[in-house]
């Protein structure tokens, strides 16, 4: 049996009881990060009548039926089999990752979560990737429509898997009729997340693409957490962006973080990060950078239709991830204890970048010597 019985559920939890007619929904990947705060959420909405925890571990909410299971294996279904909703949280965009294993996780768990939830009879799956997909392009307009083309690479970390989740969930609904998927991108996501943009803001120095016109659109992860909670009730389906609104200038951002920048040409900060990663001194590839050079801003009509509005400005989410990064040093996307940042002072990312064909040459001969 996949669900408990009433009584003892309603026992577990009062505010659920055998007279709630909301849906029954199942969170992968809730025992950490997104999915845990989207997993507490829904158990305590009394428009949501059970929640069905999966992840590898248990986490910490109480009022979750959980399984304990990775989400690439096909017992999934049965374990699916009773909930209406599915929202499939399990993604690794972890930096650190092997991009080869994060490949086969993200896009085998995806392939194996929609294809469980047909077989289980589930007539809803949100899909959570990024507002990445659209791609990060000097032509872009200010802001995005959810019915832009996504025109992303796969050269940013992740985002190759990401659109391959898209494509996932175009094709969906043709294989298993009857089931129903919604995309929820989120802008640059903040609160407690740890990725390539954020790390942006831990460098001594902003780097500035010369020529460039960056665009900054954060988004709450309980902003998308309550997204994704419309999205679960139906109160809005299809392809969703999620930010705050409007966007910030890059002027504003050095202002408001009291960070100066650093510019440089483009040839120099494209070639130095593309080497710097291809020999391994940085997790984050040279596409990376594109996302700090161009806008990606989106509208989030459909949210906003809907009702939906977000609880944090595009200021407040960039005071809290100033916060969070308080003490971290970041050179060139790579992290740095407290030794190696004192050592790299504020020039620290100019060395990293213009020293870079010295530091290929040093690699290269210690690999001679092995």
């Amino acid at each position: 049996m996949s669900s408990p019985d009433p009584q003892v559920r309603a026992a577990r939890n009062p505010s659920t009881s055998p007279t709630v007619r909301g849906p029954v929904v199942a969170v992968t990947g809730a025992a950490d990060g997104i999915g845990a705060l989207l997993t507490e959420r829904l158990a305590a909405s009394d428009e949501i009548k059970q929640v069905i925890a999966i992840d590898e571990r248990r986490g910490e909410c109480a009022d979750a039926q959980w399984h304990i299971l990775d989400v690439r294996d096909p017992v999934i279904a049965e374990k699916l089999r009773g909930a209406d909703v599915v929202v499939h949280l399990a993604l690794d965009l972890d930096l650190e990752t092997d991009a080869a294993a994060r490949t086969a996780y993200n896009v085998r768990g995806t392939q194996t979560v929609l294809t469980a939830a047909a077989a289980a009879g589930v007539h809803r799956v949100v899909l959570c990737t990024s507002a990445m997909v659209y791609g990060a392009l000097p032509e872009n307009e200010l802001p995005l429509s959810e019915d832009a083309e996504l025109r992303a690479t796969a050269e940013a970390t992740g985002v190759g898997d990401l659109m391959e989740v898209e494509r996932l969930a175009k094709r969906a609904p043709r294989a298993h009729p009857g089931l129903n998927v919604t995309v929820v991108r989120p802008a640059v996501l903040v609160g407690g997340t740890d990725t390539a943009l954020t790390r942006y803001f831990e460098s001594p120095r902003l780097l500035v693409v010369a020529g460039s016109r960056p665009a900054w659109q954060f988004c709450h992860v309980e902003d998308l957490c309550s997204a994704l909670e419309y999205a679960v009730l139906e109160k809005v389906d299809g392809e969703l962006a999620v930010g705050c609104d409007g966007w910030l200038e890059q002027e504003e951002v050095e202002e408001l973080s009291g960070i100066r920048r650093m510019e440089l040409p483009s040839a120099v900060a494209l070639g130095a990060a593309a080497r710097l990663h291809r020999i391994g001194l940085t997790p984050s590839p040279a596409g990376d950078l594109a996302y700090t050079m161009y806008p990606w801003v989106v509208s989030g009509s459909r949210l906003h239709d809907a009702g939906w509005r977000p609880q944090w400005t595009n200021e407040e989410v960039l005071a809290e991830l100033l916060e969070e990064v308080a003490g971290r040093h970041t050179v060139a996307g790579r992290r740095l204890g407290r030794k190696d940042a004192t050592a790299a002072g504020a020039a620290g990312a100019t060395v990293a970048l213009l020293g870079t064909a010295a530091v290929v040459r040093r690699v290269r001969k210690a690999r001679r010597r092995i």
